[in-house]
């Protein structure tokens, strides 16, 4: 009766096995971490702390590429002289660079 049923065993419980399978997921993780993760962050936190350092004066440029002059700093916006006379308003998160002072003259 052998010959149609065969024995069925148990595997044994293989728990360095099933370690080492997780060994390169984990180091799949450590490698976004060091690559992606980590430099992001670094760059958010220096774009915060520009911002949060604006003051009126700096040369900036937008997101949008705009070059202009800060007049004014407020809680969430900033408003910035593109041009004698032409001031717009944009939001503080939206500065992307701070120019060093002399910059619009040069343009």
């Amino acid at each position: 009766m052998e010959f149609f049923i065969s024995n069925a065993y148990a595997q044994d419980a293989g728990g360095q096995g099933s370690l080492m399978s997780l060994l390169p997921l984990v180091l799949i993780f450590v490698v976004f971490y060091f690559l992606l993760i980590r430099p992001q962050t670094k760059r958010q936190k220096e774009h915060r702390e520009m911002v949060d350092a604006l003051k009126v004066g700096d040369e900036v440029t937008t997101a949008g590429g705009l070059l202009g002059k800060v007049t004014e700093v407020k809680e969430n916006f900033v408003r910035v002289e593109l041009a004698d006379n032409v001031v717009v308003t944009v939001q503080r998160h939206t500065v992307s660079t701070v120019m060093p002072k002399g910059t619009i003259k040069s343009v």
